[in-house]
């Protein structure tokens, strides 16, 4: 059933071209159902709610009230260190690194702030170069640099091992309000509140400039998900933006450095009444959700247009939107001053389309097809083929290795790449500390192995001691767990935990003589 007064607006409003394969008579109205169901609200800030993201494990939002709070998506309690506080005025936007390691929060203080997502401690603090208000930031998908777009115009490109200022520019007018970097990294996307989309090489180079929407940008995502245009097999990133004009725009970006950068534009989603302010992917591309000034949450269904779900929880304007990368959660952020935590079942998160549950049994043990489910679950079915073809089951997929993705599967997307190796990385630490019941804490950071020599580094965490000085041999001065410069090489031996692991092997051997 259509929301109260929907059709006689449609039917006073002028059809719209048709997008993305549907037509207006095709789009239909959902209720949130069983489907989609409100499972938590967070209602700790005491202001406007700006912006939400999510890690592997965290989620994060950020408020007016000048702090950023932190919670642990296993029950959505708070973590010890949360709230971080560190800004003079409001933060406008955080976001992790693709580790999880680092989270980075902007404000209109004209500073970037890095935190160990660890303990909450302060990493660095960026100045904008002319103090102006920050208003967005990213990290590039690498985790090698950290973009913050200002209220000035003004873009900076930040190292984010060195923490120096790698490049810099600015728009021709107005405020930056949007970023996004592309799944492989070698580019990013602004957008300004004149209206305008522009495309950045990793050199700050300009490589193009297009109008998106009339009344200002307000924000913009990139799809996990390369697109073939259907016509000569050209591959594409997606790209959606969505700005004051109540529109959310899909668009297609060339991934052939050959053809040069253009910016096509695909089709417009319609179904918000008032200005889109916040705009998402879900984290393997089918769906897309928007949230705006008339107070709602629409769900799209990328490949048909569609709309799935309407959401109407929040009292005021909606300001932000995220999908959860490795599970069925959306996190929806207002100006009510609360973070609602929506969950999808994940069999029916997109109409047409199944995502099948991860195998059960031991992981080396997953029969080809069984990998395959796994792919599939992890939004990765484009690749099912390949590892089909490969013919790689539970113990090749274990022994995977980036060399093994680049030369042998041909996978040629550094950022599919990246994203399969970090679920592979994933699978091997459940293979590590859950099958054989290792606490975490027992394993060095770098080789995921139970630590026989476990010293401190100067970034306070621990690690084997034979793997953290080839580390320090290898990558001179970086820490394994931020990327960020080591203050000092020095390892201190950290007896405490050689005496808890001692412990805890003298108690499994004791377990073990018992069974």
């Amino acid at each position: 059933t259509p929301p109260p007064g929907a059709l006689a607006l449609a039917r006073s409003l002028p059809r719209p071209t048709p997008c993305c394969g549907v037509t207006w008579a095709q789009v239909t109205w959902f209720k949130a159902d069983k489907m989609v169901k409100l499972i938590h609200t967070l209602a700790d800030h005491s202001d406007d709610v700006n912006y939400c993201a999510f890690s592997s494990s965290c989620l994060a939002t950020c408020s007016l009230d000048k702090t950023i709070r932190l919670y642990s998506l296993n029950n959505f309690t708070e973590l010890p260190y949360s709230p971080l506080k560190g800004h003079t005025y409001a933060v406008h936007c955080c976001c992790f690194s693709p580790s999880g390691h680092i989270l980075a929060s902007c404000s209109t203080d004209g500073t970037t702030m890095l935190w160990n997502t660890h303990n909450g401690q302060t990493l660095a603090v960026l100045k904008q170069p002319r103090g102006s208000p920050v208003r967005v930031c990213r990290f590039s998908p690498d985790s090698a640099y950290l973009v913050s777009g200002a209220a000035d115009g003004s873009i900076v490109l930040w190292n984010v091992q060195s923490l120096k200022l790698y490049r810099s520019g600015s728009v021709k007018d107005g405020s930056l309000m949007a970023c996004a970097f592309s799944p492989n990294g070698n580019l990013f996307v602004t957008g300004s509140s004149c209206g305008d989309l522009t495309i950045w090489d990793d050199k700050m180079r300009c490589l193009c400039n297009e109008k998106g929407h009339d009344l200002g940008v307000t924000c913009c995502d990139f799809s996990s998900q390369a697109v073939s245009d259907g016509e000569q097999g050209s591959r594409y990133f997606r790209m959606a933006s969505c700005g004051q004009d109540n529109q959310i725009k899909l668009w297609l970006i060339s991934l052939a450095d050959f053809l040069g950068c253009e910016l096509k534009y695909e089709c417009t989603l319609n179904g918000h009444s008032a200005p889109v302010l916040a705009c998402a992917f879900s984290y393997d591309g089918q769906m897309l959700v928007s949230g705006s000034v008339d107070k709602s949450i629409i769900i799209h269904d990328t490949k048909t247009g569609s709309i799935l779900h309407t959401l109407t929880q929040h009292t005021r304007y909606v300001t932000t939107c995220a999908f959860a990368p490795d599970i069925p959660l959306l996190a929806t952020g207002s100006m009510d001053k609360t973070v609602n935590i929506w969950q999808f079942d994940p069999k029916q998160h997109c109409a047409g389309s199944e995502l099948e549950d991860e195998p059960k049994m031991s992981i080396e043990n997953w029969s080809e097809e069984e990998v395959s489910v796994w792919l599939c679950a992890q939004g990765l079915k484009d690749l099912v083929g390949i590892f089909k073809m490969n013919n790689i089951d539970g113990k090749e997929l274990l022994s995977l290795t980036k060399h093994s993705l680049t030369n042998d599967l041909k996978i040629e997307s550094l950022g599919l790449r990246s994203k399969v190796f970090r679920k592979i990385e994933e699978l091997r630490i459940k293979v590590d500390s859950v099958s054989l019941g290792i606490p975490d804490e027992f394993l060095c950071p770098i080789t995921r192995e139970l630590m026989k020599e476990p010293v401190i580094a100067a970034d306070g965490y621990s690690y084997e001691k034979e793997a953290m000085e080839n580390w320090i041999s290898k990558k001179k001065r970086s820490s394994p767990m931020t990327n960020l410069p080591l203050q000092s090489l020095i390892l201190t031996p950290n007896r405490t935990l050689k005496m808890a692991i001692n412990r805890w092997l003298e108690t499994q051997q004791k377990y073990n003589e018992t069974t």
